[in-house]
């Protein structure tokens, strides 16, 4: 293939015959969820036209492109709503995996992943280690040509119909804590995993706990080397907030809800206060807010190699949860007393709801607010390191409460 020599306007002019040809969209389409893709038949195309993941080496999918063209192609996928394109970028469980798996699971997993056929889910926290997740106790033992693996996870989402669970767990009981982690795909439909649900305060149960007894995890689904898996923790958790700090889940109500840049000023104007001089004002805010962010994850992920972790992208991260809290407490204000109103008959005061108390999913998940602004104070100003008395003691040492 000689693509990747391709001048910007042939390429626009492929991509776009290409979607014509193999799009075709259906009433009521929806997208991704947990790695499962409604449209896989669709995503096989796109794998095998290679526009899925187009920076990527031309032997994995690629095609070999820059990042800029890379995004030519994205949006053309985005102009007439067909996915696949970007996973390079966005697809977690599968950049997670090209950087760290071995070749032999590599072959196996990754295709699977790109084309959408395989349901995931992250086996990080656990009741004990939420913040910090280097104290981990779920252990993972090493019999022959596996491990057994016993403990206990919790804010897992989508663990009920996963295939596979990105799980962090220790393999090493005495050496510091950050130095006796692997990192595993550990399959989830399997005797010894147990998964509940958890009522969130939306009334939704899209977490659970995830209890896991003597479960086999093959030692060729180990990513990175033994006891690295702190390394590729990072991987995984900078794509994650990757896609956290570009956009969150919007109105729930169904109804026809201004979208976009433009949400708030026609809710403002709804609410007769538009010419409002203290509104204008939070509304441009607020607006400010979601233009800097979306610059700001621009540039970290124009600096995201394949494989590396980038603590820039805590910055986006931490901006979209200051994002999603100022504009849910601006709807509230717009609406007044309205907003303690609920139900279907009140479209616009259930979204205010819906996004005040979603606005803390994003403040706790993927990494608290406080755990990025330790991020960014340490590894993107430069500022020292807060103590931590047990990070070079044996991690079988380490008192826990």
């Amino acid at each position: 293939m000689t693509t990747q020599t391709l001048t910007d306007e042939a390429l626009k002019a492929e991509v776009t015959a290409w979607l014509a040809d193999h799009w075709k969209p259906k009433a009521g389409d929806q997208g991704a969820g947990f790695g499962l893709h409604p449209h896989r038949d669709f995503m096989a195309k796109v794998v095998e036209a290679r526009w899925a993941v187009p920076t990527w080496p031309m032997e994995w999918y690629g095609r070999a492109l820059s990042s800029a063209q890379a995004k030519i192609i994205e949006k053309a996928f985005a102009a007439v709503g067909a996915p696949g394109a970007g996973q390079d970028r966005s697809n977690l469980w599968a950049n997670t995996a090209m950087a760290h798996a071995t070749p032999a699971f590599k072959r196996t997993i990754v295709p699977a992943l790109l084309r959408g056929e395989v349901g995931m889910c992250l086996l990080y926290s656990e009741p004990g280690a939420g913040s910090d997740l280097a104290a981990i106790r779920t252990r993972a033992d090493h019999k022959g040509d596996h491990y057994v693996v016993n403990g206990q996870k919790v804010w897992t989402s989508g663990a009920a119909v996963a295939d596979y669970g990105m799980l962090v767990a220790r393999t090493d009981w005495d050496v510091p804590k950050h130095k006796g982690i692997s990192f595993f795909f550990l399959p989830m439909k399997q005797p010894g995993i147990e998964v509940r649900p958890l009522r969130q305060i939306t009334n939704e149960a899209h977490f659970n706990e995830v209890f896991i007894t003597d479960a086999i995890v093959p030692a060729d689904n180990m990513l990175g080397p033994l006891n690295n898996g702190w390394g590729v923790l990072q991987t995984a958790l900078a794509y994650e907030r990757s896609v956290m700090g570009d956009a969150a889940r919007g109105p729930r109500s169904g109804q026809d809800n201004p979208k976009g840049d433009s949400a708030l000023v026609e809710l403002a104007r709804e609410a007769g206060r538009l010419n409002d001089p203290v509104i204008r004002q939070e509304v441009a805010q607020v607006t400010a807010y979601k233009v800097l962010n979306r610059l700001n994850n621009a540039r970290a992920k124009a600096e995201l190699a394949q494989g590396n972790s980038s603590p820039i992208m805590s910055l986006g991260k931490l901006a979209m949860s200051r994002i999603l809290h100022e504009e849910a407490r601006l709807r509230s204000k717009l609406l007044g007393a309205g907003s303690l109103l609920e139900g279907p008959d009140h479209p616009r005061a259930e979204d205010a709801n819906f996004l005040s108390l979603n606005a803390y999913f994003t403040s706790i998940g993927g990494g608290t607010d406080q755990i990025q602004r330790n991020i960014i104070g340490e590894r993107v100003l430069g500022l020292p390191k807060e103590p931590e008395v047990d990070r070079d003691m044996a991690f079988r040492n380490v008192r826990s409460g």
